[in-house]
């Protein structure tokens, strides 16, 4: 490991435009890297919400449960009505950015999940919603 300190910071800097503002979560940046359920996004970049069935506030900690029991996450933070989780790749440490907010206009959970650095994300941010999306569904 002493030869990769020259690599610098992978994990790259917590984005500031995180969270949800008049009930929206952040676009998109231009990079194909990057899902969201709202907005009016390419198609590279739209995902359908996640729907849920039963009380809002069970449906959080079951999300919160599902988000916590994938490997490398983080919690940052927990509310009754967003979750915000950082996942961590697991050979290089890059990070991307992965928010939740149960929407009650709509009655379904938003979501964006974005790399912070690089352009492709070979799927991976798509792969990972659709898993969750899964495991909701399951639970």
């Amino acid at each position: 490991m002493g030869a990769l300190p020259f690599i610098g910071n992978l994990a790259g800097d917590r984005p500031t435009n995180l969270g949800v503002k008049a009930g929206q979560l952040a676009p998109c940046p231009d990079s194909p890297n990057c899902v969201v359920s709202q907005g009016t996004e390419a198609a590279e970049h739209a995902i359908a919400p996640l729907t849920y069935s039963g009380e809002s506030a069970q449906v959080m900690v079951k999300l919160t449960e599902i988000v916590k029991a994938m490997p490398r996450t983080t919690i940052v933070e927990a509310t009754d009505n967003y979750l915000y989780a950082e996942f961590a790749s697991k050979l290089m440490g890059f990070v991307d950015d992965v928010e939740f907010y149960l929407d009650p206009a709509e009655s379904v959970i938003q979501v964006r999940s974005a790399s912070r650095l690089g352009k492709s994300d070979l799927g991976v941010n798509r792969q990972r919603v659709e898993a969750i999306r899964q495991a909701l569904q399951s639970a």
